[in-house]
Order: C-alpha cells, then structure tokens, then sequence
C-alpha cells in the first residue's frame, strides 16, 4: 500500500499532507516512505517507524492530530490510532489550528478537513464569530453550514457571513454563467425557427434533410423548396423556467447552485425565470432573483419534505405549458401526498411542460434518495438524475429544445 493514500481509517486529509518531502530534510526512497508511514500513524516520537518528524511535519501532524485524534475520537481509538490532541471548544485554539491548516495543506484538502471539524468536533456555533469567519477558507459546503445557522447568527455576524457567501457566490457566477448564457443563448435561437429566414440564418442541416425528396441527380443537388432556420434572437421571452428546490438539510449545496443558476438565468431576457424553495412551506423568491446571496439567505435550511404542495404552486404559476421547463431538485422523501404528486407531473407533462427531475445539483453526485418515488417518475417520463453543475447548461438546453435530456449512465434513477 502507498502510504500517502492513508491507512484503516485514517482521513484522506491526512494522506493528502503528506505528498511532499520537501523542506523536512528527507532524502531517498526508504526515508520518504518511512516518513509517510510516520505521517498517516501519527503517535509520539519515532514511533516505531524509525523516522522522528521535525519543522514542518511536525507542524503539520499537529494540524492533523488536532482534527483527526483527541478524546472525541471514537474512531480513532477503534483503529488503534494514537492522535491525542484536539480543538476542543476554545475559538483562539481553532483560529490559530485554521491559519495552521491554511499554511501547510492544499485549498481543496484544507475545504475536506474544515468540513471535517464541523461534523467530527461540532464547530458550528463557533461559525456564529465574525472573526472565525474571517479565517475559514470559503466553499459550496461551508455556505451550506451559515445557511442553516442564519437563525441563530448573531447580528454582529451576520454582515461578515454575507461576505463569506458572495465571495463564494461571485466565483460560481464567474465560474459558470458565461457558458450557461451561451449553451441556452443557441437553444433558445433554435427552438424558435423560422420557415422564411434570411440566408445567414438557414439550419442547413434541417433544410437538407427536409428537401431531400428534391433531390436532382442530374445536377447532383436538393432544391430547397422549403426553407428551415433559426429564429433570430429577440427581446420577447420565449421559454418559461421554474426552478422548484427542496430546501432540506441534505440538498444545502444543490440550494446554493441552484440560487447561482437561478441569478443567471434570471438575467436573460429571453427566459421568464421563477425560483421557488419548499420544505412543509413554500416560499417564491423570483423577486430575489438578481441578488443570489439573497435568495440563499431566504432559504431555511432543514425541516421537513411537502413536494406535492411544491407542484401545486408551481403549476398554478404556468399559463403557456408548451414554453414552460419545470425543474424539480429533491431527493424525493416526499412527505406529503406521494399520488397527488405523481398525479401533478403527470397533468404537467400531458399539458406540454417539459419536466426535469435532479436528485442533485452538486459534484458529489446522487445523495440519498427515495428509489420508489424515482421510479414513479421515470415511469411517467421523467427520469430523476443526480446533475453536475457543469452539466446543468446542457440539460436546460435539451429541455427546452425538446430533445432527450443528456443523463449520465451513473446518474439515472
């Protein structure tokens, strides 16, 4: 076994701090490995290695020993770990653990091991201090974490946590509204065709495919007799979009995609966009809509699952269901009336509604989720799926053209 990859129970965190001899004074092979070994084990001294850390591995296997051991640490204990430190609940001891981790890891390992302390050593209430929330290194997930805790935040920190979720919020924009605008920019254009267009604007493809009955073999070509092409863009809307999001704990970094989506696809002119949130209630937050950091802190995080209520209202905001996407991101734990539900989708899809069910919205693929709920979907036509943001553009462009959604082979129900 590599020793970098980790061992028994040991914390990927770990395994991923110990990539690199540089700066310890390690040299060869047989070093390198034993000082591995010596980094996943953790303990005191050598212990039983042969190799006793010093400078930054020690450093750094402080870090990790504070997360990953202490008397908390059941699991540790269980897999004969000798870790012994820990943060305890002291805001100055984590402060300074924070700037440490931020020091010796990586930005994506220092993300895995915030995560880890607010799950393992139950930091959150310290996420209510503006000046913890300075220090964190901002992500989807740790939004996720300040969402849930907006009730109970303190008005002293509740400017510093916006803060912390724009800055998040702003780079998923940069990150992903260039392409979505693009990819749903060239739907929209074809979705809306035209049979006398100018010659700029022909779908060539279409046009062939149309005429080939006029096809002349003496001349070796298709008379055109009927044109197809692109509708020009324009600055009426063509396609209605309603996002329905299942505000429960569990779907806090689809909420968070979503609200970006949303904010993007908001600003398109040709779009009318809705963006609703539901647990047992249902709130529309479509007038937020330019500002996804206040749609995001419109949400309650947690409580129950009311779907069908979800639909209903949803259903009751559609007047053109030819042009109309409905997008529904749950896990399906559906605690309402699962045949009305059911009954809602399928009186959506028989009007002409496009409908898209995702399990999630995030990169961690499909969560938890209701299979029997999923399976009553798809058998209605609409296949639950768990999508990537990456893959969000695409799916929205099928659906509005109409065409068979991109499901990756893993991902469908």
């Amino acid at each position: 076994m590599n020793p970098a990859e980790g061992s028994g129970g040991v914390s990927s965190a770990e395994g991923a701090g110990v990539s690199s001899a540089e700066g310890t004074g390690v040299s060869g092979v047989g070093d390198e490995r034993l000082r591995r070994w010596r980094m996943v084990l953790g303990g005191g001294g050598a212990d039983g290695t042969g190799c006793e850390l010093g400078g930054r591995d020690a450093a750094m296997d402080a870090a990790l020993q504070a997360l990953y051991g202490g008397a908390g640490d059941k699991e540790g204990r269980r897999q004969g770990r000798e870790r012994t430190a820990g943060l305890g609940g002291s805001a100055p001891a984590v402060a300074r653990w924070l700037g440490d981790i931020r020091t010796y890891f990586p930005s994506s390992v220092v993300q895995v091991m915030q995560r880890d302390a607010i799950d393992r050593l139950g930091l959150s209430a310290l996420l209510l201090e503006p000046e913890m929330l300075e220090a964190v290194e901002a992500d989807v997930h740790l939004v996720g974490t300040l969402l849930s805790l907006n009730k109970a935040m303190p008005e002293t920190t509740k400017e510093t946590a916006r803060a912390v979720v724009r800055k998040v919020v702003e780079e998923l924009e940069k990150r992903l509204s260039t392409r979505t605008r693009a990819t749903l920019t060239g739907a929209l254009d074809r979705s809306a065709r035209v049979s006398r267009p100018r010659h700029h604007d022909i779908d060539w493809n279409r046009t062939i495919a149309a005429n080939l009955k006029n096809y002349l073999p003496e001349y070796r070509t298709v008379v055109p007799e009927r044109l197809i092409g692109y509708g020009r863009a324009s600055q009426s809307v063509k396609k209605e979009v309603i996002l329905c999001i299942d505000q429960s704990g569990s779907m806090a970094a689809s909420v968070v995609y979503a609200s970006v989506f949303g904010a993007v696809l908001g600003s398109m002119r040709s779009l009318n966009t809705r963006l609703v949130v539901f647990d047992t209630n249902v709130v529309d937050l479509t007038e937020q809509l330019d500002d996804p950091v206040d749609v995001l802190f419109g949400t309650q995080l947690g409580g129950g699952t009311d779907i069908n209520r979800a639909l209903a209202y949803c259903q009751s905001q559609i007047s053109r269901p030819a042009e109309t996407v409905v997008v529904l991101i749950s896990d399906l734990y559906e605690g309402g009336i699962r045949d009305e539900m059911l009954k809602r989708v399928a009186a959506m899809k028989a009007s002409g509604v496009q409908f898209v069910t995702l399990l999630a919205l995030s990169d961690e693929g499909a969560p938890a989720y209701d299979r029997e709920h999923a399976a009553a979907l798809a058998a209605l036509g609409a296949p639950a799926f768990a999508c990537t943001p990456d893959l969000f553009p695409e799916v929205m462009a099928a659906a509005i053209e109409k065409r068979p959604l991109p499901i990756p082979d893993t991902a469908a129900a």
